[in-house]
């Protein structure tokens, strides 16, 4: 029992294949109802994809876990009339500090350019963000949450899969035509189907202490190297909502978890930190070791993964739910055109290759800030320590200092959907990239571009005199968006981070990323690279 929270209780319903004895075949069949599973619950159900999720508790999860929530996941939550609850009921923040034993070493801003709808970061205790998530899939009628269903076994066929299903009303079996795996790190199903982690666990170990208390510090991240009141060892502060604070101690590899997590060790570490006059109380304290490494096929047959089920990372840097949900921003469209056989299972294929891609990158970044944080040598520590002193005045040094490189999206630049560019662009659009968001007029009132893409395909064409038109390749169409006319660019931002001369046209995939760009439109060049999109 928390003290600033009240775990809900989800009501469990014995399903209608059990109590009549027959079994059903569904589209899609969820596995896990995290913030991933959820995810993809609502992200299915946008694209008409009636869907089911299986998770063996009754509630959300236990203790803030996650924490942290960047730009990209909050903009794709805001696709399902989300995003603005999280926001309001989060902290938002895009200031970081990095200390260095007494001193300021460095400052970073997550977002530094005006212009975007969601903030760079929310901190928002994974709980609250659960129940937003588990009360918009409840009243989508697409979606069914089956709450105290444990999966016990798969077994796969050519053109579906078998899942047997324990409740407490005994065990039944159900099938699916496609399953998503959203069931973490520990994922059962992943060991059903055979599939295995590569990559490493990292020894050291760190305290996650969530304390209730109000402190003046700022609503920044605050990051401290070697500080005075935790010697030779890294701490990590932030400020979440219901005055709930999440700090981070770093322990060292012979920490005994059980021995850490002591009230009396816990108080003592924070009384250090925050000095012996500050009141607080302890809201939940865990001690964990973390991994990077992910699984070797995104896709096993008729089972796909996504989040931790698919990748670990260590939390600095907040790449684990954010890309997780980046996964399923991926997959639900293409899962959908493949249902309605507009594509082939090749498609499919693009997942692994895109997501993989990005779990790897995720990763480099991960392991990188991981090793500056817990030097594993006395060279690596003189030369992080080194690179902290300088950073204090020499701004060369300032990239250099690594206390988690925060999640950003990362760009599918070779991926085999993408059409290369024949023309040259500036900034930082180019295919395979998730798109920018800026400020638009629609019919007179204010709003968002990114509000007007992610249902399907879309032609986004500037400049009065655009020859643009509707596309259709295999029944799937690409509709024109024109700037101006269906929206007017109010301050001059889309057409800067678009470079957009007059008459260039970008193909939009339905997750919102670039496909290809010209700078004139040619329908059968777009024919060409919808047709590439569609793996066709």
């Amino acid at each position: 029992m928390l003290k600033t929270y009240r775990y809900p209780r989800f009501a469990y319903q014995c399903s209608p294949e059990q109590s009549q004895g027959r079994t059903q075949r569904h589209d899609v069949v969820i596995i896990g109802a995290g913030p991933i599973g959820l995810s993809a619950a609502l992200e299915c159900a946008r694209q008409g994809i009636r869907c089911v999720v299986l998770d063996d508790n009754d509630t959300v999860s236990i203790g803030s876990r996650a924490v942290c929530y960047a730009k990209r996941a909050l903009e794709i939550w805001d696709r399902h009339g989300v995003a603005d609850a999280m926001v309001a009921r989060g902290i938002s923040w895009k200031v970081g500090k990095v200390f260095f034993k007494d001193d300021l070493a460095y400052r970073f801003d997550l977002l530094p350019e005006l212009g975007h709808k969601m903030p760079a970061m929310i901190n928002l205790q994974q709980y609250h963000l659960e129940e937003t998530l588990v009360t918009a899939c409840q009243a989508n009628p697409l979606i069914e949450l089956r709450w105290k269903h444990r999966l016990v076994s798969l077994r796969q066929q050519d053109d579906h899969a078998v899942l047997t299903i324990e409740t407490p009303d005994g065990v039944f079996h159900s099938e699916a035509t496609w399953v998503i795996a959203c069931d973490g790190a520990n994922s059962d199903t992943r060991r059903m189907v055979g599939a295995e982690f590569t990559g490493q666990f990292f020894q050291d170990r760190f305290l996650i202490a969530d304390v209730v208390m109000k402190a003046d510090f700022p609503t920044e991240r605050w990051f401290w190297f070697d500080p005075p009141f935790h010697r030779n060892q890294s701490v990590l502060l932030h400020k979440q909502c219901d005055d709930v604070w999440r700090i981070d101690f770093q322990l060292g590899w012979d920490a005994d978890p059980e021995e850490e997590k002591k009230p009396e060790k816990v108080i003592a570490r924070i009384q250090a930190m925050l000095g012996a006059d500050v009141e607080f109380e302890l809201e939940w304290v865990s001690v964990y070791q973390f991994a990077c490494r992910r699984i070797d096929r995104f896709r096993m047959g008729r089972v796909i993964f996504a989040g931790d089920a698919a990748h670990q990372v260590s939390p600095f840097g907040a790449r684990g739910a954010n890309t997780g949900v980046q996964d399923i921003d991926n997959l639900a469209w293409k899962l959908k055109l493949v249902l309605s056989g507009a594509a082939g299972t090749a498609l499919l294929d693009s997942y692994h290759e895109e997501r993989a891609f990005a779990a790897d990158d995720n990763l480099r970044h991960s392991t990188r800030s991981t090793d500056f944080i817990t030097p594993k040598s006395r060279s690596s520590r003189l030369y992080r320590d080194a690179v902290l002193e300088l950073a204090e005045t020499e701004p060369f040094a300032r990239p250099l200092v690594n206390s988690g490189r925060l999640s950003t999206p990362t760009p599918y630049r070779l991926s085999s959907l993408n059409t290369p560019d024949e023309a040259l662009f500036g900034g930082n659009m180019s295919p395979g990239t998730p798109c920018a968001d800026a400020p638009v007029l629609c019919q007179g009132r204010k709003s968002w571009l990114l509000g007007h893409l992610g249902e399907g395909f879309v032609l986004l064409c500037f400049g009065k005199e655009h020859r643009a038109e509707t596309v259709t390749v295999a029944g799937i169409e690409a509709r024109v968006l024109a700037m101006p006319g269906d929206l007017l660019d109010s301050e001059g931002l889309a057409e800067q981070r678009y470079d957009a001369q007059p008459g260039t046209v970008y193909l939009i995939r339905p997750d919102q990323h670039v496909a290809a760009r010209w700078r004139q439109f040619d329908a059968g060049k777009v024919q060409a690279a919808l047709r590439r999109c569609l793996a066709l």
